[in-house]
């Protein structure tokens, strides 16, 4: 199926609900029945950049898409305290709740990603299975920053983005010229239109790492959730080094796919490959046959790591 036929699809089948987190309202565009997928998107992007991903699973899954707090439908304080981890956290509890389960199987790029880790490092309890797209473990962020020369040089627009009035700067056609399907770039345009740019550059002001760079000495809580992490290694933002050693922070199965010749969003230019690399994901570890039962899963299947371990440059 093509991109303008799944657009349509997807626009057409969904339900608009809002999810409350105290006074903030968050938006959740869902179709279909069964176990929660929920899909977390990142920056610059909204919750219809997944639209040809969570149309193949509408026929066995609750489908649910996310904007983030501060994009498109979504409410936008612009407060640098309204973007606590805490707050964004209990959005995501807030948006599964919204659509009638108590966890998800989610799914994250980008900013998303990172938030989807956070989900599964504070709240164990609403995870049921994790799958990364295109960002590393926010230790792994940190220490890649801190190490590698190359990775604090791909990061120098957030540097930028981390500036006051940084949203002054950003010319509007520059925050989807990453996007190559006419039809996708409109409904993008128009949800851009609909957001304050200074609320989602809060993310980088707030969470991202600022010089000076410092590794993380205390451990992260390890991810409980099978996990599976997929990145593109022509990502000219998230440098592939950003992988290694990842499997340490998770306590689960973990299955890593590094695509060469890929770059960061994998939904737009490789939505067949994700969705059967989602799919393969879904079935190894059950989800495709239970949407009521969390499974232990941990004692019945081996622990993976892609290549024996590998070291990405």
């Amino acid at each position: 199926m093509s991109s303008p036929d799944t657009l349509a699809m997807i626009e057409q089948a969904v339900e608009h609900r809002f999810a409350h987190n105290g006074d903030t309202r968050i938006h959740v565009a869902m179709a279909g029945q069964g176990r929660l997928l929920l899909f977390l998107h990142g920056f610059p992007d909204h919750w219809l950049t997944w639209h040809a991903v969570m149309a193949p699973f509408l026929e066995s899954y609750r489908v649910a898409a996310m904007d983030l707090r501060g994009f498109n439908l979504s409410d936008q304080p612009l407060g640098a305290d309204d973007f606590d981890l805490a707050l964004l956290v209990e959005d995501v509890a807030a948006a599964i709740v919204a659509c009638g389960a108590s966890s998800a199987i989610i799914v994250g790029h980008d900013w998303g990603g990172w938030l989807a880790w956070q989900v599964a490092m504070r709240r164990p309890d609403l995870v049921d299975g994790l799958a990364i797209v295109g960002m590393p473990h926010p230790w792994a962020i940190a220490r890649e920053l801190a190490i590698n020369p190359k990775q604090e040089a791909a990061s120098a627009y957030v540097r930028a983005f981390q500036q006051p009035g940084a949203e002054r700067a950003v010319p509007p056609e520059r925050l989807g010229q990453w996007i190559s399907d006419p039809a996708f770039r409109d409904r993008h345009d128009q949800a851009y239109a609909r957001t304050t740019l200074a609320a989602p550059l809060n993310y980088y002001r707030v969470h991202f790492p600022a010089p000076p760079y410092k590794v993380l000495d205390a451990p992260p809580a390890r991810v409980q959730a099978p996990t599976l992490i997929i990145h593109g290694l022509a990502d000219t933002y998230a440098l592939p080094a950003g992988l290694n050693d990842v499997w340490d922070w998770i306590a689960a199965p973990v299955t890593l796919h590094a695509w060469p010749g890929v770059g960061h969003f994998v939904q737009q230019d490789q939505p067949g490959r994700l969705i059967s690399a989602l799919s393969d994901f879904f079935s190894v570890h059950g989800f495709d046959r239970s949407c009521s039962q969390h499974l232990d899963l941990d004692s019945a299947l081996p622990r993976e790591q892609s290549c024996n371990n590998p070291k990405f440059k």
